[in-house]
């Protein structure tokens, strides 16, 4: 089945200052994986061979902390600040989420103030984990409350989390461990209330929320726990869920697709592909296969479908959809 315009929610730049910045701290790559192949002109060019009209950026795992506060502060501006020429340059093909130098949350909110009201970037990328603490951790409560007054939107992105004394596995950790982070986030934001605290954030879960749709039942136990029910939109877990985002990225096989499409509303589902993060030696191919999966996927009716490709990711945002208008 042929697709309409896709708007990539869910993609990744690896620029050449970013990769001297990580080698001077020994980051040689994201996790197990050396930085795959990356270029603004490659970007480009794989998109109009795919039909993808605009993408979302974030520069995310490993992220910018890696111990030393004022090094994540200065890496953290600098790449905030090209990403803003960049979407400069081309208002209706790119967007971005700034990345933040947590576990620092004052910084992180001077960040976040500098990135969304003066570089006026569509959204924040926050990683699952920072430092010793889950997103979701009430001591994040003043970033939380910048976000939520600028009714930002909030693209969480898995990291892989320390795992010493973790007994011994054999396959790269990438093929489950950053679902699993996903999920720890995606639960602690949940257990602490941070949705129902801050309700005007436009949460955006990665990966299909993760293993979230399977664990439902389970996580479902919280309706039973006032507190948190309390503060969960709707006043329960399935209201709560129904009420973020999601994208489809690294996920569009029937199975977890069916899954997602049980806790989430429809309009809340956006498509996404994780470019360049790849299984795939050649990380175009990852973007084929995740394009291949998503057309075939015969659950939804057109309008439905439709509105996942760019209909979705339009309304949520804004400014990317007005420079779409005025470049037609």
């Amino acid at each position: 089945m042929a697709h309409g315009p896709l708007i990539d929610t869910h993609q990744h730049p690896i620029p050449d200052y970013y990769k001297r910045a990580l080698a001077s701290v020994g980051v040689m790559g994201s996790g197990e994986n050396p930085w795959a192949e990356w270029s603004l002109d490659g970007t480009l060019e794989l998109m109009d061979r795919h039909n993808i009209a605009a993408v979302v950026q974030s520069v995310a795992s490993p992220g910018v902390h890696f111990g030393d506060d004022a090094f994540a502060k200065r890496l953290a501006r600098e790449c905030n600040e090209s990403a803003a020429r960049m979407v400069a340059d081309r208002p209706h093909r790119f967007g971005y989420h700034a990345i933040l130098p947590l576990p620092d949350v004052g910084a992180a909110c001077a960040e976040a103030i500098y990135a969304l009201d003066t570089l006026k970037l569509d959204g924040v990328c926050l990683l699952s984990h920072a430092g010793p603490r889950y997103l979701g951790d009430p001591d994040e409560n003043d970033l939380y409350a910048e976000l939520d007054r600028r009714a930002a939107v909030v693209f969480i992105h898995p990291l892989r989390a320390e795992t010493k004394g973790v007994p011994r596995y054999s396959y790269p950790a990438g093929m489950t461990e950053l679902v699993f982070d996903t999920t720890r986030a995606f639960h602690n934001l949940l257990w602490n209330g941070t949705f129902g605290k801050f309700p005007n954030i436009k949460w955006i879960m990665p990966h299909g929320g993760g293993t979230v749709p399977f664990l439902a039942y389970r996580i479902g136990a919280m309706n039973h726990r006032p507190k948190t029910r309390e503060q969960l939109p709707g006043g329960s877990i399935a209201g709560g869920l129904r009420n973020l985002y999601y994208d489809v990225a690294a996920m569009t096989h029937p199975a977890p697709i069916k899954a997602l499409m049980e806790i989430a509303d429809p309009s809340h589902v956006m498509f996404g592909s994780d470019y360049p993060f790849s299984r795939h030696v050649n990380p175009a191919w990852d973007l084929e296969d995740t394009i291949r999966g998503f057309t075939a996927f015969d659950g939804w009716d057109a309008k439905t479908r439709h509105a996942i490709e760019s209909d979705n990711a339009l309304r949520l945002f804004p400014r990317l959809a007005q420079a779409i208008a005025k470049a037609k």
